[in-house]
């Protein structure tokens, strides 16, 4: 059974920039409970209460029990607009649900087993390619974290998201392909040296090339001369 967070609100009177401004003004973030094939409902929150929810991780996959004059109301967060210049939020907006909702959430993932990879152990980086995987699902079913395990992976091994068990009835917004999740990369000190070496092979080769080609003209122009009937010219592009 889904684990409701309660959380007091208080009805705002009328929509529009105005009415939140005053919702603001009065120190309350001002928000709107929509969905469910009823009417959007203005509310105003507590700014602290919401500070405590945002700080902790998996807000948008977290569901609320917002009581509204002594009626509650199930709801999933689905945006916050923050101010530009102190990131305090302005704006919330919530969805109403049931548990045959069909919603679509972004799940953290978690890494486990890194002392089991070969490829960690010998130096490599775990390069993260999704902290977070889109997955629809029924809003009575949305998992907490997908778990990827890292064991037995060496340098140059991927995990996909064909390698996370994902519970029944989720499925990922991405169906075309299997998607890389992780990988695990050579060190970053062994990637830099190893490029830094092909860099210096290939200044090498070009000042080779450049050597032969200040022969070849030379050589064309002291013919010119020899023979009289030729001038030297450089030309330059």
């Amino acid at each position: 059974m889904v684990q409701l967070v309660p959380m007091d609100a208080q009805p705002r009177d009328r929509a529009g920039k105005g009415a939140a401004r005053a919702a603001r003004r009065a120190g309350r973030v001002p928000c709107v409970i929509y969905g469910d094939n009823k009417d959007p409902m203005m509310i105003s929150i507590d700014p602290q209460t919401l500070f405590m929810q945002l700080r902790e991780p998996g807000f948008f996959i977290r569901q609320f029990e917002i009581k509204v004059n002594g009626e509650a109301q199930r709801v999933l967060p689905c945006d916050v607009q923050y101010d530009p210049l102190d990131d305090k939020p302005l704006h919330v907006d919530f969805l109403r649900i049931n548990d045959q909702t069909q919603v679509t959430v972004d799940v953290p993932v978690q890494f486990i087993n890194e002392e089991e990879s070969p490829g960690l152990k010998r130096g490599g980086v775990l390069n993260v390619v999704r902290y977070e995987v889109e997955v629809v699902c029924a809003a009575g079913n949305i998992p907490d974290i997908f778990v990827a395990d890292l064991t037995g992976l060496d340098i140059g091994d991927s995990v996909h998201i064909s390698d996370i068990k994902l519970p029944d009835g989720v499925t990922p917004t991405i169906t075309d392909r299997d998607f890389t999740v992780a990988a695990v990369a050579a060190p970053t000190v062994v990637a830099e040296e190893a490029a830094a070496e092909q860099a210096e092979g290939e200044e090498g080769e070009e000042g080779l090339e450049g050597e032969e080609g200040v022969e070849v003209e030379g050589a064309e122009a002291g013919e010119g001369e020899a023979g009289g009937d030729k001038e030297g010219e450089a030309k330059e592009d």
